[in-house]
């Protein structure tokens, strides 16, 4: 168990907020402590279903994470992988769509084709497989469900959208950056300091969307693998401003080298690690709460990634 001070660990997040904005950066709509429904509310129900979405809102998450993917006729679809096996029953309503190497992939569908679908649960003890009716929904339909709530229910939650390998995507002929910027801007995101971040573990896209002139805030995922090691120390962090407003590493990068959260933040990013799972927390923490608290307090992020969005706003509301 990793022990952590309350009073410290203010002194960290206080210390860790990012710098003002720069000319030609974005302005960041949140520095404070924040929770991110990771795919929506996906610990209660099936991911990236618009239930899971409305729970997620419910529940009090600060930004609902929509992972999107294009379909062959160029809509975005909330869907974590470019393939649609794992969450849906393609494999039943279209059995010889797959392509040579046994997946069915988004982009050889039309939208009208994954209306067709079912979505379901991929993880083992969570919601019922085979249980309800869940959809493949929009992008548009995500953010059209959460901006809808937060007129309903008087809140901002914003969204943070993932672009799923957009380097694939544009070797399909199906380019996601120019869309992307096209749809948000058709739905009110536009100024900088507006409720979204957009993400991506391909430094390159993010580049991409700057030179397209976006200034809305962005987010360089990182995993352990080799790729990201060049930004793990100070000078690594201070060449990502150019593109970025803050790091999404792997909560596990943190925990084994605890100074990637203040050379972000003296660099000035935001730290947002991924992902905490309540029904799946490590056995060196006592709880999925003292996990989430000896990041936010003792680590110092400035916000957590969850597939349960009620327990990581417990274990911030409580303090």
């Amino acid at each position: 168990m990793i022990p952590f001070s309350f009073q410290a660990g203010i002194l960290l997040v206080a210390a860790g907020l990012p710098a003002p904005a720069q000319e030609g950066r974005a302005e960041v709509p949140d520095s404070r402590m924040i929770v991110i429904a990771h795919r929506g509310a996906s610990g209660y129900l099936p991911e990236h279903t618009l239930p899971a979405y409305a729970v997620a809102h419910g529940m009090g998450a600060d930004y609902i994470e929509p992972d999107l993917v294009v379909t062959g006729d160029g809509h975005f679809i909330c869907l974590h992988d470019i393939h649609l096996e794992a969450t849906t029953n393609v494999a039943e309503v279209f059995p010889d769509r797959a392509r040579e190497d046994g997946r069915w992939y988004a982009a050889d569908f039309t939208v009208a084709e994954i209306r067709r679908l079912e979505a379901v649960e991929r993880m083992d003890g969570r919601f019922p497989k085979g249980a309800g009716r869940f959809r493949v929904p929009t992008f548009a339909e995500m953010i059209e469900l959460v901006q809808g709530m937060n007129r309903s229910s008087g809140r901002n939650v914003g969204i943070y959208p993932e672009l799923k390998a957009p380097s694939w995507h544009r070797a399909e002929g199906l380019p996601m950056e120019e869309a992307l910027l096209e749809i948000l801007e058709r739905h009110g995101y536009r100024e900088p300091g507006a409720r979204v971040f957009v993400q991506s573990f391909e430094l390159e896209s993010l580049k991409r969307l700057r030179a397209l002139g976006s200034k809305l805030p962005q987010v360089l995922l990182m995993a352990e693998v080799e790729q990201y090691r060049r930004f793990l120390s100070p000078e690594g962090m201070a060449g990502i401003v150019d593109f970025a407003d803050g790091i999404g590493p792997a909560k596990t990068m943190i925990e084994r080298q605890r100074e990637i959260v203040a050379w972000a933040q003296e660099a000035g990013l935001l730290v947002h690690p991924y992902t905490f799972r309540a029904d799946r927390t490590p056995s060196r923490y006592g709880s999925p709460v003292e996990e989430i608290r000896g990041h936010l307090f003792g680590f110092g992020v400035n916000g957590v990634f969850t597939d349960h969005p009620d327990v990581a706003r417990g274990a911030i509301d409580w303090y």
